[in-house]
């Protein structure tokens, strides 16, 4: 089962660290092995399989979800919250390349050769133009590798036209979210109280989404959105730099 980072106290990438066992209700601990002979006598019921760490409080406190796990729910059943949500939906994107880009009509296009960011505005971009229309904001922060994969860089050009549409997408090394223990899976939040975080195959196809309001991932989620927007650079940098090196 996949393990999703949730959070840590540590400023060195060191434990404590906090983990989800994805498809539980379970929470994996890192921290450090408790070896003090005074205090592992005081423990009860100890099983020949267990062990015990130390955390600090203040782990616990800021990043233990306090609602029960959400369930697996279709894509398709958040839709609605791209119109309804008040002030802004932010979008982290963390893998290398998806599925539903590859599998897309406009994919061996753009492999062709073919500007796709010209393309007439479908319903996504009519989207994001109705609302930020409306005074809303549609951002994003994608985590790119250098040099770029070929699903980035897809995505550099056909994000040319959902900019267009009023977006504002920025991009991050892998390497420097790494650095700041940014999460590594996406997720969508929607006016930083809703979060839907995806959950991919090892095709890079989406399975759906966990949708939640727990204060403790939200807070979380908010912290990632908050460090990653200031350390992102825009398309057009990232752009000078991919031609640059071609």
């Amino acid at each position: 089962m996949t393990l999703r980072f949730i959070g840590t106290t540590s400023g060195d990438g060191d434990c404590p660290t906090l983990y989800e066992i994805e498809g539980t209700d379970q929470i994996l601990v890192q921290g450090d092995r408790e070896t003090d002979p005074g205090h592992l006598v005081q423990l009860r019921d100890v099983k020949d399989s267990e062990t015990f760490v130390r955390v600090p409080r203040d782990l616990l406190v800021r990043y233990t979800p306090s609602l029960p796990a959400p369930e697996l729910q279709p894509f398709p059943s958040i839709a609605h919250l791209f119109r309804e949500f008040k002030h802004t939906a932010w979008r982290l994107e963390t893998r290398r390349g998806y599925a539903s880009d590859r599998n897309s009509p406009v994919w061996p296009r753009w492999q062709a050769g073919e500007d796709i960011a010209a393309d007439p505005a479908n319903a996504w971009r009519q989207n994001v133009a109705d609302q930020v229309a409306k005074g809303k904001r549609f951002e994003r922060v994608r985590l790119v590798d250098e040099p770029l994969t070929e699903g980035q860089r897809f995505l550099l050009d056909s994000g040319l036209g959902n900019i267009a549409a009023g977006e504002d997408i920025r991009y991050l090394p892998r390497a420097r979210a790494q650095e700041l223990r940014l999460p590594d899976f996406d997720f969508w939040l929607f006016d930083s109280r809703v979060l839907a975080r995806f959950a991919f195959d090892e095709d890079d196809t989406t399975l759906g989404v966990y949708v939640t309001e727990d204060p403790t991932e939200v807070l979380a989620a908010c912290q990632a959105r908050d460090t990653a927007w200031h350390y992102a650079i825009r398309t057009a940098d990232v752009a000078r730099q991919v031609r640059s090196t071609m």
